[in-house]
């Protein structure tokens, strides 16, 4: 297992979620690049399969919410989903922008910060993702800047038997909790929503030799009270406000 102290450095991280959706649209590589332009020292990004077998990166598993286009992305090849537009939903600015692959994504900015990369798993049985997954990491020789988190505890084990020396951290919120099915699986990471974190989860995650990466913090109070209870990441829809937060919170 690569150590996940090259990456933290005994700081609290701030990752753009699926880039800086507030700024651009969600999970585009405009958007992943105003993330780290804004100072992120990390992205967050959604990824499942095509109907071809290719990792696209998109939240839901439907097309509805952020394309003109409708349907299920499974049912859609890669080049019927590279005909959708991904930016005019969010603003004209950004019409014809593209729902890109997962590889991509890293060839854009897979050298520049560390991803935090979320399997879409709904499933007991596996349709190949983490395999892919695992293949597009190697490919791209970024073992040692990615983690991978999915609220799936079974794709977790799944790529953790494919990929054993990349990260795994747990996904999960007060009403969608799962985890007693991690139980015997080695983990790093926690990713708890932020109203799950307190002073003794805090205390219960280091104890367990946890890193806490924490969704979806756009408040600065929130931010700055999560710092000072020893967060490892936060993951923010603003990445400029929520790094000014903890800037001003550790002077």
């Amino acid at each position: 297992m690569l150590p996940l102290e090259n990456i933290y450095q005994g700081r609290t991280l701030v990752w753009g979620h699926r880039g800086a959706r507030a700024y651009a649209p969600m999970n585009t590589i405009p958007s992943f690049e105003m993330a780290l332009a804004q100072g992120a020292t990390g992205v967050e990004l959604d990824t499942h399969l095509s109907k071809d077998g290719q990792l696209i990166v998109l939240h839901d598993f439907s097309v509805d919410a952020t394309t003109d286009g409708k349907g299920l992305a499974k049912n859609m090849t890669l080049a019927q989903l590279k005909e959708l537009d991904a930016g005019s939903s969010f603003s004209k600015e950004y019409a014809g922008v593209r729902i890109p692959t997962l590889s991509e994504v890293f060839e854009a900015v897979g050298q520049k910060c560390f991803i935090n990369v979320e399997i879409k798993s709904d499933t007991q049985e596996t349709d190949g993702v983490e395999q892919a997954v695992a293949d597009c990491i190697r490919q791209h020789g970024l073992e040692a800047s990615v983690i991978i988190s999915s609220f799936n505890p079974l794709a977790l084990k799944r790529f953790r038997a494919i990929l054993p020396n990349v990260p795994i951290g747990y996904l999960y919120a007060p009403d969608y909790d799962f985890s007693a099915a991690m139980d015997g699986l080695a983990h790093e990471a926690r990713h708890p929503q932020d109203v799950m974190i307190d002073a003794a989860y805090m205390e219960w995650a280091r104890q367990h030799n946890y890193r806490v990466n924490t969704w979806t913090v756009n408040d600065p109070q929130r931010a700055a009270e999560l710092y000072k209870l020893g967060v490892d990441a936060i993951i923010t829809d603003k990445p400029d406000v929520i790094i000014e937060a903890i800037s001003e919170t550790s002077r």
